[in-house]
C-alpha cells in the first residue's frame, strides 16, 4: 500500500458522502440481535457499495474484487465501523462462500455465483448445524442422494442465520450411506426457492428471530452443485470456517468499543461509576479490547488455520463479560422492559449466545489443544 491515510480519507470520505439522504437514518442499526432493523434499506445501501465497488474489497480483481491488501482491508473495516454505517447483510456471502469458491470451486460455479454475491444481488445462508450436531459439526446426519443429474436432501439444519431472507444455502451433508463422522460428507450448494424447503424462525429470547430452522424434504439441486468431490465436504466445509474468522473482525472490534463507551457513559449518567468495583471492570473491559486488537492484527495472513480458534475464545468471552456490564452499569432499570428492551438488556441477552454459537467455548478450546498446542486427540465415539 503506497499510501495508508491517502486511502484511510478516500474510504472516509465515501462513506461520509453516501450515508445521507435515505441512507442517514441506516446509521448503527442491524448486527447481531439486531438483524430485523431495516433490513430492506440496509440491503439498498449495501448494493449502493456494490455499484461503487467497496463489497468483496479483499477479492481478487478477476473475481470482481478490489484486490486490496491486508492492511487496506483492515483500513477499510475500521472506517466503516467507525462511520457507524449499518451491519451488513450479506456477511456469508461475502466472506464464507466467495472465498471457498474462489479456493475450491469450479470455474462454473464461480462464473455462477462470485458476479452474484458482489452485487448483492442473491444472499446465502450456512447449512451446517443441526438439532444432534452443533459444535459437535462432525455428527451431521442431513443426507443428499445423487438421483440422474440432481442431488435429493433430506434432513433439517438449525441455528440457520437469515435463512429466511436467504437464496442459497451452502449446505454439509452425508452423501455416502453408512459413513461416519467426518467421511462421506459433501459440500452442497442448494436453492432454498424451492418446494421441499421450509423456512420456520425461531423466536429469541430478544423477541427477535434472525436464526431459523430448516428443513429439506426432498428438496434438489443440479449435481454440479457440490464443491470439492464428493466425500471431501469436511475438508471445505473446515476451509469455510477459516475464512470466517477473517479481517471484518477488526471492524467488529470497533463496533466493540463504540458499545463500550456507550456504556461508561450511561453508568455516569445512572451514578453507577461511583462503584469501584465497576469502574474496574470497566478498565479491564478497555484492556481487553487492545488484547483483542493486538492478536487480530498479529494473527492475520492469507492463510487461515487453527489459531483462528484463540481469537474466536477471547473475543465471545469479553463480549459475554460486556453484556454483563452493561446491566450492571444501567443498575435497578435494567431488570425491566418498559415496555420493550432497551439497547442494554438486548446486549445482555443476545451475548450470552456468543460463547455459543460459531463453535462453543469447548470446541475451540479442543481445537487449539490439539491443533495449535499438539496435545493428544480427545476421544471420539
Amino acid at each position: 500500500m503506497n499510501d495508508p491515510e491517502r486511502f484511510r480519507a478516500e474510504v472516509a470520505a465515501w462513506l461520509a458522502e453516501n450515508l445521507t439522504g435515505e441512507f442517514a437514518a441506516l446509521r448503527g442499526l442491524g448486527g447481531p440481535g439486531r438483524e430485523h432493523e431495516a433490513f430492506d434499506a440496509r440491503l439498498a445501501w449495501e448494493r449502493r457499495l456494490a455499484a461503487a465497488g467497496w463489497t468483496c474489497v479483499g477479492w481478487p480483481p478477476a473475481f470482481g474484487g478490489r484486490g486490496l491488501s491486508l492492511a487496506e482491508q483492515v483500513i477499510f473495516h475500521e472506517e466503516y465501523a467507525a462511520s457507524g454505517a449499518p451491519a451488513r447483510v450479506n456477511h456469508l456471502g461475502e466472506h464464507l462462500l466467495g472465498p471457498t469458491l474462489i479456493a475450491l470451486g469450479t470455474p462454473e460455479q464461480r462464473r455462477r455465483f462470485l458476479p452474484r454475491i458482489v452485487a448483492v444481488e442473491e444472499l446465502w445462508c450456512q447449512g451446517y448445524s443441526e438439532p444432534g450436531a452443533g459444535s459437535d459439526l462432525a455428527a451431521v446426519s442431513t443426507s443428499a442422494v445423487r438421483t440422474g443429474d440432481e442431488w435429493v436432501i433430506t434432513g433439517q439444519k438449525v441455528w440457520t442465520s437469515l435463512a429466511h431472507v436467504a437464496d442459497w444455502c451452502f449446505v454439509l451433508a452425508r452423501t455416502e450411506a453408512g459413513s461416519k463422522r467426518s467421511r462421506g460428507l459433501s459440500y452442497l450448494l442448494v436453492p432454498l426457492r424451492q418446494d421441499g424447503v421450509t423456512v420456520r424462525p425461531i423466536r429469541q429470547l430478544t423477541g427477535t428471530a434472525e436464526f431459523n430452522e430448516v428443513f429439506f424434504d426432498g428438496a434438489r439441486t443440479p449435481a454440479a452443485m457440490v464443491v470439492g468431490e464428493p466425500g471431501d465436504g469436511w475438508r471445505v466445509a473446515m476451509a469455510t470456517l477459516g475464512f470466517e474468522r477473517g479481517v471484518s473482525t477488526l471492524g467488529q472490534q470497533i463496533g466493540f468499543r463504540r458499545e463500550l463507551a456507550g456504556i461508561v457513559a450511561e453508568a455516569r449518567r445512572t451514578g453507577t461509576i461511583a462503584d469501584p468495583a465497576l469502574r474496574e471492570e470497566l478498565r479491564r473491559a478497555a484492556i481487553g479490547l487492545r488484547v483483542l486488537r493486538a492478536h487480530a492484527v498479529r494473527t492475520l495472513d492469507d492463510r487461515p488455520g487453527p489459531e483462528v480458534a484463540v481469537g474466536k475464545l477471547l473475543w465471545a468471552r469479553w463480549h459475554r463479560r460486556l453484556g454483563e456490564l452493561a446491566v450492571a452499569a444501567r443498575g435497578a432499570r435494567s431488570l425491566v422492559a418498559d415496555p420493550d428492551l432497551d439497547q442494554w438488556q438486548r446486549l445482555f441477552l443476545f451475548s450470552r449466545a456468543d460463547t455459543l454459537y460459531g463453535g462453543s467455548d469447548e470446541i475451540e478450546r479442543t481445537i487449539i489443544a490439539e491443533r495449535v498446542l499438539g496435545l493428544p486427540r480427545q476421544a471420539r465415539g
